[in-house]
């Protein structure tokens, strides 16, 4: 991981600004350091594993895409500079960014302004792509992974209380919330309680003994993996043993690093699983794996996934100008990727499937499919 993230970082320093004819110039940004760096590490491994197979395949229109990479630390004050920077001096034709949603929101009004598109891997909230034509998104959307965790909780644990514990300052983490509020009292299910903490804060307690006094079946903790894994541990701690369910943002080897035991035996709703016999997924997990020593999570494939449909769309546009280049991503049909068959939709949004799995160590494993 060091070595990987000291390249990464040293790509950020590219600053060359000459045009090259034979190349594509791809911007990407991303969280290489901070709290979730293991999102934006993950997600440039995916990035760059498919640029460099469709590189040693000749590239694009006999084109080599050239990706530069910067970080933007998880932080919105710096997510402005680093985008505008890839648009104006690099002179990139399209980006690729952001995992989370509150920062890709942060950037989409420049993609926008500058008229280059913009694909996010999984940022997914609703309001993203709302923000202009440019920008698309390869992941589906809080309001289904909402959906799909009130149905498992309904349906697979046959859970008829719910308690909610969320990043009130989060909008992934709110969105999530709102939705699984909605939908399970649609099932017929009760909140109990609809309680809230914020990032990076450390101590659960007052809140979980709160939520235990309602006795849930279930705990809605739509949060991200470094706190996630403090609420489990500190949860077993107070003996509550209701599971805790989440969204894509649990995904991270961090995860069970932070939560340690405590975390195993948990759900959340995810972007594909390693044990899918779609032949597609196999062959990334094994690609994933020759290059990097390691698992790819959702996050790598997603990337992956994104990677490779703005080149699918590249190498069909008549002339490599990002318009076009736009016109082509919303055309994606039926794109099999490694996280399943991707159709981009009249709003922008990926229309596909989602997985729950089940934490088991470092493993996840899988439970159940949720279509559109």
């Amino acid at each position: 991981m060091k070595s990987s993230l000291t390249a990464v970082l040293a790509l950020a320093f590219v600053v060359g600004c000459t045009k090259n004819e034979n190349e594509i110039v791809v911007g990407e940004y991303g969280s290489l350091t901070g709290g979730m760096a293991t999102f934006g590490v993950s997600t440039h491994k995916g990035i760059q594993l498919a640029f460099d197979e469709i590189n040693d395949k000749g590239g694009i229109k006999s084109k080599k895409i050239k990706l530069i990479t910067l970080d933007d630390q998880g932080k919105d004050t710096e997510v402005a500079s680093v985008v505008t920077k890839l648009i104006t001096q690099h002179k990139a034709v399209a980006i690729l960014g952001e995992v989370a949603s509150g920062l890709s929101k942060v950037a989409a009004p420049i993609a926008q302004q500058n008229k280059v598109p913009m694909i996010t891997p999984s940022s997914t909230n609703p309001e993203v792509t709302k923000l202009g034509e440019y920008i698309f998104r390869v992941c589906f959307i809080d309001p289904f992974q909402g959906f799909v965790m009130a149905k498992f909780a309904s349906e697979n644990l046959k859970a008829k209380k719910a308690a909610i514990f969320r990043d009130v300052k989060n909008d992934y983490s709110v969105g999530l919330a709102d939705v699984f509020a909605a939908e399970f009292k649609k099932m017929g299910g009760e909140i109990v309680i609809d309680t809230a903490y914020q990032q990076n804060d450390i101590d659960f307690k007052a809140q979980l003994t709160q939520i235990k006094s309602k006795t849930p079946d279930v705990i809605f903790v739509p949060g991200y993996y470094t706190e996630v894994g403090l609420i489990a541990k500190q949860a077993k701690e107070l003996a509550l043993t209701a599971p805790l369910l989440g969204g894509d943002g649990w995904d991270s080897p961090k995860l069970n690093e932070i939560g340690k035991d405590a975390i195993n035996g948990n759900y959340f709703s995810n972007h594909y699983t390693t044990e899918s016999t779609d032949p597609a997924t196999i062959e990334f997990v094994t690609k994933f794996k020759a290059k990097y020593n390691e698992v790819p999570d959702g996050l790598a494939a997603l990337g992956y996934d994104a990677a490779r449909i703005l080149a699918a769309a590249m190498e069909r546009t008549t002339e490599l100008t990002p318009s076009n280049i736009r016109d082509e991503i919303a055309k994606t049909k039926e794109f099999i990727g490694a996280t399943g068959k991707i159709t981009i939709n009249e709003e922008r949004n990926a229309v596909k499937s989602a997985v729950v799995v089940q934490v088991e160590n470092e493993n996840r494993k899988y439970v159940t499919t949720v279509s559109p």
